[in-house]
């Protein structure tokens, strides 16, 4: 391979220094691990700036070591600090850009595999509390099950119930995370403390990282707020002025890169951290006493579908629950009422929901939702597609007829049904 030929013949190792010359122009940085998803022949550095630049390596292509780097690997072998005045916060890793430290030898970024090396990821979070760290997994979010979702849930209630926390924080890759966080909403009832989901959109060795802050703000939630719920806090704003409280079954991941992506959709935040300060504006469900349940079945043959024009029946599978994402008010074409009907015949629930981001499903207007209606489909109120999955999930483990299993899906249970849907602007 000619990237790795021509490393090899200047002895230049990860870590050192190089200057690169192609064609006129020339780079220079520190040599990085090449990435499993660039091209055979793309040299990676990082810059001066603190960005990462891959670079095409060709035959006329130069490359000079200036410096060579430290050979020494960096391990974290501290012992977590502790103030008794202070309270303690769990945190349990998961994987995700936030649950990652720089290793200044290289300036890579390598994945928290150690409770030392997730607590001082952000070495701040010990001025405001005190800190259990441990990883449970190390996965990328899009891989996360719903084995996960449980194995986590019986991992926070034992975090409360047997190391008495103040709050639980779970960093977590941000693509999957309001599934997780609906879960977990459904799945641990009687919470005396707060149960913080954080990610990052931009990794530690990035200028713009978010990771910091929103571990920050994170912990202070976890370990300062009375909520008694599963929340997702991450930046409000693009800059760094704040970070905004989301419950856990309203908050939806609307950007593929923006630090404020994430909001909170039919519904108003819980509150927001600025400057070290909880400001919490809506209302919440309140932190109990007592002893965390755990409540984790579910039933996995559930699915998620996209309804399009020209949709064939058979794209709409054969499951014991169906979550239909329609348009609009909650509608899809007639050519498929044939399937809904066979489907419904065949004991399956369906419940309806919107591609709309924000509004609520009333299939009492058009004829379409109408006919939906009389064929047994549920309209999913305002809840996020993404919600009512998970919720359905939840329901058919615990319902014992279609009677219950609509009632339930009818009914707010952990804040996922708003009584009145806030317009979002």
């Amino acid at each position: 391979m000619l990237r790795e030929r021509i490393l090899k013949k200047v002895n230049a190792e990860l870590g050192d220094t190089i200057k690169i010359k192609k064609g006129r122009r020339t780079y220079e940085g520190i040599l990085m691990p090449h990435h499993e998803f660039s091209g055979d022949d793309i040299v990676i550095i990082k810059l001066k700036n603190g960005y990462n630049v891959g670079i095409e390596i060709s035959e006329d292509t130069s490359i000079e070591v200036l410096k060579k780097g430290s050979k020494e690997k960096r391990e974290i072998k501290r012992s977590i600090p502790h103030d008794p005045k202070e309270p303690t916060i769990s945190i349990i890793g998961t994987g995700g850009t936030i649950a990652s430290y720089v290793d200044y030898r290289t300036g890579a970024v390598h994945p928290a595999t150690s409770a030392e090396e997730l607590a001082f990821s952000v070495p701040d979070i010990f001025d405001i509390c005190n800190v259990n760290a441990r990883v449970a997994f190390q996965m990328f979010s899009e891989d996360l099950t719903v084995d996960h979702w449980q194995i986590l849930a019986k991992e926070i209630a034992k975090e409360f119930n047997k190391n008495r926390v103040a709050g639980v924080v779970i960093p977590h890759g941000t693509d999957t995370m309001g599934y997780t966080s609906a879960a977990l909403s459904f799945m641990l009832k009687n919470l005396t403390g707060p149960v913080v989901l954080v990610g990052a959109q931009r990794s530690s060795d990035r200028p713009s990282s978010d990771a910091s802050r929103n571990l920050l703000d994170a912990a202070l939630v976890a370990s300062k707020s009375d909520i008694g719920e599963v929340v997702v806090v991450m930046h409000g704003e693009i800059s760094d002025s704040f970070s905004t409280i989301h419950r856990g079954t309203k908050v939806r991941k609307l950007h593929t890169s923006r630090r404020d992506a994430f909001q909170t959709v039919n519904d108003a935040p819980l509150g927001k951290v600025s400057d070290g300060v909880i400001e919490l504006n809506h209302e919440y469900r309140r932190i109990s006493n007592g002893t965390i349940e755990v409540d984790e079945k579910m039933e996995k043959d559930v699915a998620l579908v996209y309804f399009y024009p020209g949709m064939p029946p058979e794209d709409i599978p054969d499951k014991k629950g169906i979550v239909l994402m329609g348009t609009g008010l909650g509608h899809i074409s007639k050519s498929l009422f044939s399937r809904i009907k066979e489907l419904r015949e065949n004991g399956s629930t369906i419940v309806m929901t919107s591609q709309c981001i924000f509004g609520r499903i009333n299939m009492n207007v058009y004829s379409t939702g109408r006919d939906l209606l009389k064929l047994g489909v549920i309209p999913g109120e305002d809840m996020l597609p993404e919600t009512a999955y998970v919720k359905l999930m939840w329901v058919l483990a615990h319902a014992k007829n279609q009677e219950e299993i609509r009632k339930l899906m009818l009914t707010n249970i952990a804040g996922e049904i708003s009584e009145r849907t806030i317009y979002n602007d």
